[in-house]
């Protein structure tokens, strides 16, 4: 699917929009169909349904609706590569992959400058989902320079088809490269975007929580002079008759009076601790709005002005995050990240942003320990090409031979390979 989507881009940029379309359709049936696999997948994750009947026709489903996305794909791979025609247009799509490959360089050379930078402003923290982008943008953008070049022999040789294949591979790498690289930037507008949001958002907050402390009950205060057997609270024992004292909850939430009076005093720790930050130093402002909006949620407070604001722009940034991760190293990354992506995308879209954001931080978390499980049997010892064993883990080459395999292509499962020799 990601792969698909990547090549309908390139395939866009030199045929325009109109051609693409129907291409364009069937990506997003295709997609459809496994967004409701991923949807079911969670359920059944979540134990839904219950009966051991029903969650055998659950997996059934999620068979069927993948096999289903597949094959709208492969439908029209044929198609696909009529509109592209590689093989006829090869020195006019060698001149934009090459023109594409130069024009990242510049940005790909500066993005460890910007992650120092980033660091050094925000804390290393803050920085840290992009610490390796720059070197691995390099590492594609290697692998798609080495590419073209062999392209270019093959071309002038008139062997067109194993220079479709390694046009096709110096595509992917570049597209990987522009993600490695577009995150890096994209992260230093989000920390410019929530620093400036952060006071607003902490200020919001506090008064947020002052108006919640309006709804804590309190016990009626005993009269002048009044003695006699007092309650566990210390309030005065009810009278024989006399109408019971108020139940100590919050009146607009329901929630018990001691747990609500907890609640808003960890809220005001937090704020604190965030206000704290603003004067001691470099500090990750995605993560003081992620902790200013959990903080003050419990309290049913901070669902208007800046602070759900924050919120959205904290549950973005993880799941693009992530988003960014799966797809450069979708060769290693299973299907329990990828569920969990799904739904945290899902959640996004509907506005339920504190879920999102968990189960997009859990998502990454996944997918990094299934790269390290996986490990990388490409060392790059056997001179085939700069940056192989990054080419590979990001799925650009299919990875099912010793020179890393044929490069993966418009399609679904039965004909994404069709540029094996």
């Amino acid at each position: 699917m990601r792969t698909s989507r990547e090549e309908l881009t390139w395939a866009k940029a030199r045929s325009g929009p109109a051609p693409v379309e129907p291409f364009a359709r069937a990506l997003r049936a295709a997609e459809t169909e496994l967004s409701a696999a991923f949807a079911i997948r969670r359920r059944y994750e979540e134990g839904l349904p219950g009966d051991a009947a029903a969650r055998r026709q659950a997996l059934v489903g999620v068979v069927g609706r993948c096999a289903e996305a597949g094959r709208r794909l492969d439908a029209e791979a044929a198609a696909f590569d009529r509109l592209r025609a590689l093989e006829r247009d090869l020195g006019g799509a060698l001149d934009h992959a090459e023109r594409r490959c130069r024009a990242l360089a510049g940005p790909t050379a500066g993005t460890g400058a910007t992650v120092a930078e980033l660091g050094e402003r925000y804390g290393p923290m803050a920085a840290e989902p992009v610490r390796g982008h720059p070197e691995q943008a390099k590492d594609r953008l290697l692998f798609a320079t080495a590419e073209l070049d062999r392209a270019r022999r093959d071309a002038d040789s008139d062997d067109t088809g194993r220079a479709v294949r390694h046009l096709r591979a110096a595509e992917g790498a570049i597209t990987q490269a522009d993600v490695f690289v577009g995150g890096v930037e994209r992260l230093a507008r989000q920390l410019a975007e929530a620093a400036a949001l952060v006071p607003s958002a902490l200020t919001g907050a506090e008064a947020d929580l002052a108006q919640a402390r309006g709804q804590v009950p309190r016990a009626p205060a005993a009269r002048p002079g009044a003695t006699g057997r007092r309650g566990a609270a210390g309030a005065p024992a009810a009278r024989p008759g006399a109408p019971p004292p108020p139940q100590g909850r919050a009146a607009a939430y329901r929630i018990p009076f001691g747990e609500f009076r907890a609640r808003l005093a960890h809220a005001d720790a937090v704020l604190a601790a965030v206000r704290g930050k603003l004067t001691g130093g470099p500090y990750d402002p995605l993560d003081a709005l992620r902790r200013i909006a959990r903080a003050v949620e419990p309290v049913g407070a901070g669902r208007s002005g800046a602070v759900p604001l924050g919120g959205f722009l904290a549950a973005r940034g993880a799941t693009e995050i992530a988003e960014d991760f799966v797809t450069t190293h979708r060769a290693a990354v299973g299907a329990e990240a990828r569920t969990l992506l799904a739904e945290a995308v899902r959640l996004l879209a509907r506005g339920d942003t504190r879920a999102a954001d968990e189960l997009a931080r859990t998502a990454r978390e996944f997918a990094e320990r299934d790269v390290r499980i996986h490990g990388n049997p490409y060392t790059g010892e056997s001179g085939y090409a700069a940056g192989l064993a990054g080419a590979v883990l990001g799925g650009v080459l299919l990875g099912e031979d010793p020179d890393g395999g044929p490069p993966a292509t418009f399609g679904g499962p039965r004909s994404r390979d069709r540029l094996r020799p």
